[in-house]
């Protein structure tokens, strides 16, 4: 029997909770001083989520520290970023703990970022199921096959923008996968790689649009534009490093059946989690 599978972006969810209610330095602490603004938010978002879409199956996934394989590849990889708020450090664990207590997998591996658990977990169960990926990451986007779609939060709790293989070039004039190009291309100033300076997006959904493929555009080197020829040649290197960091790795070595992550909660073990983070007022929202 086909199953509906949520595979939920922790890492989205909680960063995007803790902003959204902490804008103006309220952090909701509970007894102990421990901030729970970011968790209260989390659990928002999640079981709102399972409400719009009704999965049968919810995983959630998480990044396990900043080193993985790609900052062996690439030492600037995200190195813009600065350390998270300290009021939302301690909330990375409880988070987790909810996750637990509604009996739901929590997965993370070392070496790899939650995108590649996604990527991973994603196409073992697409063959035969219904994936969707709850996000607010664009970088997901270049999973989208067949039983694979995206749902991307927007702006309020219950805005998602889905995409599918069905309107996804309509969207976004490529192909799903010819995002990791446009990166390879463009770059990612958010992940803190540079691709090939001077080369935008604009151009780069062009070139791709004309030729397809990183391999299609250097095969026709000569058609191109002069100025678009220089800078390709004179940053080579780093458009196949570049790319290579966009990519998601689908292989990371996971081992999770299905049967472990039935949305089927025990409303009691639930509340009582609630209860001892006092964050009592999301009971209501329990089923």
């Amino acid at each position: 029997m086909k199953q509906s599978i949520l595979l939920v972006d922790g890492m989205a969810l909680l960063f995007r909770g803790f902003f959204a209610t902490s804008i103006r330095g309220n952090f909701m602490r509970n007894e102990n001083g421990v901030p729970t603004n970011g968790v209260y938010q989390f659990v928002r978002y999640l079981l709102d989520a399972v409400n719009t879409f009704q999965p049968t199956h919810v995983i959630c996934c998480w990044d396990m520290g900043s080193k993985t394989f790609r900052t062996t590849m690439y030492e600037d990889y995200k190195g813009n970023r600065s350390a998270p708020p300290e009021e939302l450090i301690p909330q990375f664990d409880l988070a987790k703990e909810v996750v637990s207590a509604f009996e739901m997998p929590n997965v993370g591996i070392e070496n790899y970022e939650a995108d590649d658990c996604i990527g991973t977990i994603a196409k073992q169960f697409s063959n035969e199921h219904e994936v969707l990926i709850l996000t607010g990451d664009q970088d997901i986007l270049q999973l989208i096959e067949s039983g694979i779609s995206v749902a991307i939060m927007r702006k309020g709790q219950g805005n998602y923008e889905v995409f599918n293989e069905e309107n996804f070039v309509e969207k976004k004039g490529l192909s799903p996968r010819q995002i990791i190009d446009l990166k390879g291309l463009m770059g990612d100033s958010s992940d803190n790689y540079p691709g090939v300076k001077g080369i935008g997006e604009k151009t780069a959904l062009k070139l791709l649009q004309e030729h397809e493929s990183i391999e299609g555009l250097l095969e026709n080197m000569e058609q191109l534009p002069k100025g678009v020829q220089s800078k390709i040649k004179a940053n080579l290197d780093m458009l196949h490093l570049s790319r290579s960091l966009a990519e998601i790795r689908c292989d990371v070595p996971i081992d999770i059946t299905l049967e472990n992550a039935t949305w089927k909660y025990n409303r009691e073990k639930v509340s009582s989690k609630f209860e001892e983070l006092q964050v009592k007022n999301l009971i209501k929202l329990l089923s």
